[in-house]
């Protein structure tokens, strides 16, 4: 198979597509939707976002040090464009997209309400990189949709339609081809 070299570039798709919501000191809330965003840490449990310093939400959560990552649905798919697009400057994205709007429980955020899951971080350090800033922050709680609580109370995600980004473009995933450790598990005799 032959190969081609590009110039340097972010090629590690897909990623999850989120809504991620903040509210600056005048209590003004806004939805910024982010690519760029993924686990760091388990113990404490910590994740990072990177956000264009000329952003309408940079500003909120440089002040707040406080934001949630809402995951996003298919049924959020036009929302989570939306709001990836337009900016918090001109108008409220919660009203334009018609989302509801929830409070965190344990920061001074907003939710969405559709959203299966609502992750409430607070920032722990700000890592000035060039373009972006990228945000680390500890997750203080979770809430998730009782939707996705089966009989027997076990949460699935995976029912939850989730949107990946790929290059400029939304998919929902797809079929399940294996469990973690299903290539080294011993088969029952």
């Amino acid at each position: 198979m032959a190969k081609q070299s590009w110039k340097p570039g972010n090629m590690l798709y897909p990623v999850p597509a989120v809504l991620v919501s903040a509210r600056d000191k005048e209590g003004n809330d806004n939805l910024l939707t982010i690519a760029w965003v993924g686990t760091v840490c388990s113990d404490p449990a910590m994740l990072s976002i990177s956000v264009r310093k000329e952003r309408y939400t940079h500003h909120m959560l440089k002040e707040s040090g406080e934001f949630v990552v809402n995951l996003t649905t298919k049924k959020l798919l036009t929302a989570t464009d939306y709001c990836g697009v337009r900016s918090g400057r001109d108008e409220d994205k919660f009203a334009t997209m018609q989302l509801t709007k929830g409070e965190a429980e344990k920061i001074n955020a907003p939710i969405i309400m559709e959203s299966p899951v609502n992750i409430e971080c607070k920032v722990t350090q700000v890592l000035e990189l060039g373009s972006h800033d990228m945000f680390l922050a500890e997750v203080v709680n979770v809430q998730v949709s009782d939707e996705l609580l089966d009989e027997k109370g076990t949460f699935r995600l995976q029912d939850a339609d989730l949107l990946a980004y790929s290059h400029g473009e939304y998919y929902e995933l797809g079929e399940k081809l294996g469990t973690f450790g299903f290539s080294v598990k011993k088969s029952k005799k």
